[in-house]
């Protein structure tokens, strides 16, 4: 345990920081969940609209800093990518 109180706030920050990170990862998780959701009902309209929302939720993660605009935009590639190739 941290003796000076400086390292003390900064653990309670950090800790912070990962519990609202985590929340958010879990966000984006469950919103590809449903687009992939959508393709499996082979719903293309329902796919469609759950890719909208997933991609605004990839962006907010992204502009928070916690994910890397790089790894938002290889996901939303492969979401939209699925979404177009729906028969």
């Amino acid at each position: 345990m941290a003796n000076i109180k400086s390292a003390k706030k900064r653990i309670l920050v950090s800790r912070a920081n990962a519990e609202r990170n985590k929340a958010i990862k879990s966000g984006v998780k469950t919103s590809i969940k449903k687009v992939y959701a959508a393709i499996d009902a082979n719903d293309k309209e329902a796919a469609k609209a759950a890719l909208v929302e997933a991609t605004a939720t990839i962006d907010k993660a992204t502009s928070k800093g916690v994910y890397h605009k790089n790894t938002s935009s290889r996901k939303v590639s492969r979401l939209a990518k699925s979404v177009n190739q729906m028969a």
